[in-house]
């Protein structure tokens, strides 16, 4: 096969990968701040064992739209916190830090304080935070 013609064929996947690759890296207009994940809707209710899940400091979970993490030792509401997933600025999911004790987007670098409080931009509003109640070694999730 001579080089125009291998090259001719070549070109037709290599730009239906390009597209396809183009796609998936734009931004989703699924959520009200220009895309990204959309923080749930309507109220949120659920539980976690906390037996078998979140037992060690650092360690989270993300259910129904919401990432709940162990801050310390124990199982009091103080110990853990819940606050939504999908970052204010683009709905892209955050993620705990456990050494600098903080959500960090990585789609454009906002950070969070653990309560949901913008510490770093480009976000401008605050991660919706949800109630924590424990009884026994079930913690139930609401807001």
């Amino acid at each position: 096969m001579d080089r125009r013609k291998f090259i001719s064929n070549l070109g037709t996947p290599v730009l239906t990968a390009c597209a396809v690759c183009l796609g998936a890296c734009s931004k989703s207009d699924s959520s009200p701040s220009s895309g990204g994940t959309p923080p749930p809707s309507g109220s949120v209710n659920f539980t976690i064992d906390l037996n078998s899940q979140l037992t060690a400091v650092g360690s989270s979970l993300v259910q129904t739209g919401v990432i709940v993490v162990r801050l310390a030792a124990g199982n009091t509401p103080s110990s853990f916190t819940a606050v939504q997933v999908a970052c204010t600025h683009q709905g892209t999911s955050i993620n705990f830090n456990s050494g600098a004790n903080k959500f960090i987007c990585p789609l454009h670098g906002s950070q969070f304080s653990t309560n949901g409080t913008v510490t770093q931009g480009p976000a401008a509003s605050n991660l919706k935070a949800y109630n924590i109640n424990i009884s026994g070694s079930v913690m139930t999730i609401t807001g």
